[in-house]
């Protein structure tokens, strides 16, 4: 779907700002908004770009530079961090052979810290994308990304 169909969906008020970033992020391949994604929601919107430019900025499922196909997030909360996250992160360092901030070469995965997933009964965590990974240890964390790199 077109950036400009996307627009259409929607009611031209602040209101979906949020829901209207995130289609048109998740309508490109690499998972990220540009300058002219937000000037044209902007103008959509009746919002000043540097508003838009701030939300984008602010939160951090938003990129503004292209990621990978599958976006792992580890949770950094507390009781996840208490859990071993610190572990897992080491592991997907270590599988991925990319840091932090990163996108492995091949485009597959971009590597990125969040604060809290909101699932603390399951620590430690990750997201892939939308789909939440609980309860980790190194040997599951492994199959979890198996699985993803068979499912190019």
């Amino acid at each position: 779907m077109s950036r400009e169909e996307i627009l259409k969906k929607y009611d031209q008020t602040s209101d979906n700002l949020l829901a209207i970033l995130h289609d048109i992020q998740d309508s490109k391949d690499e998972h990220y908004l540009t300058k002219e994604d937000l000037k044209k929601v902007s103008d959509y919107l009746g919002l000043m770009y540097s508003f838009v430019h701030g939300v984008v900025t602010f939160y951090s499922m938003f990129s503004l530079k292209p990621r990978g196909k599958n976006i792992i997030r580890v949770c950094q909360s507390p009781p996840c961090h208490l859990m071993g996250s610190t572990t897992i992160s080491k592991e997907l360092i270590k599988i991925l052979g990319i840091k932090f901030g990163e996108t492995t070469e091949d485009g597959l995965f971009t590597l990125e810290m969040t604060s809290c997933l909101g699932v603390c009964g399951v620590a430690p965590a990750i997201m892939i994308n939308d789909q939440v990974f609980g309860n980790l240890n190194t040997d599951r964390l492994y199959e979890v990304i198996e699985e993803k790199r068979r499912v190019k």
